[in-house]
């Protein structure tokens, strides 16, 4: 009986390192500004995974929607800087959102 329940706790432990592997998925983004009007953003997982196909969004200052596209292929995404206030917004999905406000992204 003692080994049993060893063998379930073994399993427990397991189950629980496995789960927080899963977690273990943060979203990266930096954006800066190309000195010819545009911005580009690349953006990536803590993993290594790519960011190629997350949804991208600009939004101004009253929160409306200026450009919205994707990461390309190398996980970066290049749009016209906004006159104004904006912010740039990477959709991982859930849990996986990082907004970055316009007034951070420098040349």
């Amino acid at each position: 009986m003692k080994r049993k329940k060893i063998w379930v706790v073994n399993v427990l432990i397991l189950c629980l390192f496995l789960v927080g592997q899963a977690w273990a998925h943060t979203p990266l983004c930096s954006c800066y500004e190309n000195g010819d009007g545009t911005v580009t953003c690349e953006g990536g997982f803590s993993d290594g995974s790519s960011a190629s196909g997350v949804k991208m969004r600009v939004e101004g200052g009253d929160a409306s929607v200026l450009v919205e596209g994707q990461m390309n292929e190398d996980s970066e995404y290049t749009f016209d800087k906004p006159k104004g206030a904006y912010k740039v917004i990477f959709d991982g999905g859930e849990g996986h959102m990082i907004e970055i406000d316009g007034k951070e992204i420098l040349e």
